[in-house]
């Protein structure tokens, strides 16, 4: 994990040294609405219920060095979702919950002056959590995972844009969310 933040690191502060763009460097915040699948996966389980794909909050926050090249980080809460299911006769319910920080660099390709389309690798701290309520367990995992995402940015001023993007948490759990993620959003830049 360690290795992987300084070679971010060193990557994003070899680009800021290669501004060869007009644009010059601005920073941005921005929230949105992820939307990841919470389903639950146990050999020997029947009749599963979970609540599927639910919405959750998001908010993230980068530097641009230039048009091209920027880093961003952001704290995804993937909420609690309810579990039901059969095992060996016996009902089990409970809930999964878990989040998620990341950090990345970001690469913008411009198509117009309004719209570009990027993509953004990294890593990413997730957690999930299973508790379960008639059975005598609960489960915690947190993991450190590469990230990545592509997306598409419609800028509605020079401040202000909408983003869509499909985001990757490392890899698919057993509980809790899973990897894939689909992102709506806001950014403003200042």
């Amino acid at each position: 994990m360690n290795k992987l933040i300084v070679a971010l690191i060193a990557s994003v502060a070899a680009m800021s040294a290669a501004q060869a763009q007009q644009t010059a460097p601005r920073a941005y915040i921005g929230a949105g609405i992820a939307s990841a699948d919470h389903d639950y996966k146990l050999s020997g389980a029947s009749n599963v219920d979970t609540e599927g794909w639910k919405a959750s909050g998001k908010i993230f926050g980068g530097y641009e060095f230039n048009q091209t090249w920027g880093v961003e980080a952001g704290y995804t809460d993937f909420r609690k979702a309810d579990v039901n299911y059969s095992i060996g006769g016996a009902n089990v319910r409970g809930e999964t919950e878990g989040h998620s920080a990341y950090l990345a660099a970001k690469a913008t390709l411009p198509v117009n002056e309004q719209f570009s389309v990027y993509g953004k690798l990294g890593a990413a701290r997730n957690k999930s959590e299973l508790h379960l309520v008639n059975a005598a367990a609960s489960m915690s995992r947190s993991k450190t995972e590469a990230y990545g995402a592509v997306g598409a940015q419609y800028n509605l001023n020079q401040d202000v844009a909408l983003v869509a993007e499909y985001e990757r948490y490392g890899k698919s759990k057993d509980f809790g969310q899973k990897a894939d993620v689909l992102t709506i959003g806001a950014k403003y830049s200042f």
